[in-house]
């Protein structure tokens, strides 16, 4: 059989179009991570505080001082969480640095 211009025409768009199919899968996954990451370090804070909140809250009934120790651990609580998502975007970075360098 012999090639026509159409069948060539629509092999060639065939080919573009599985290139752009295949590059959006491996974007959409690299956008995906971001955003588990993104997540990783709100819920890190977050967890950090209620934890302080919780310590504070339960030193507070049990010594009977209400706001004092809440306040108290609940910051302590804000500073933690901050502190892991420092560690976690320095991880981050690594990683980033040696996914580059391979």
């Amino acid at each position: 059989m012999e090639r026509t211009p159409f069948k060539t025409d629509l092999e060639s768009l065939e080919k573009k179009i599985d290139k752009l199919k295949s590059n959006k899968k491996k974007n959409g996954v690299k956008s995906f991570k971001v955003q588990n990451d993104g997540w990783r370090m709100v819920i890190e804070l977050v967890v950090g505080m209620l934890i302080g909140f919780g310590i504070g809250l339960g030193l507070d009934i049990f010594l009977n001082t209400k706001p004092l120790f809440l306040i108290i651990f609940t910051l302590l609580g804000f500073i933690a969480g901050v502190k892991t998502m420092l560690n976690t975007a320095k991880t981050m970075k690594q990683e980033s640095i040696e996914g580059n360098n391979l």
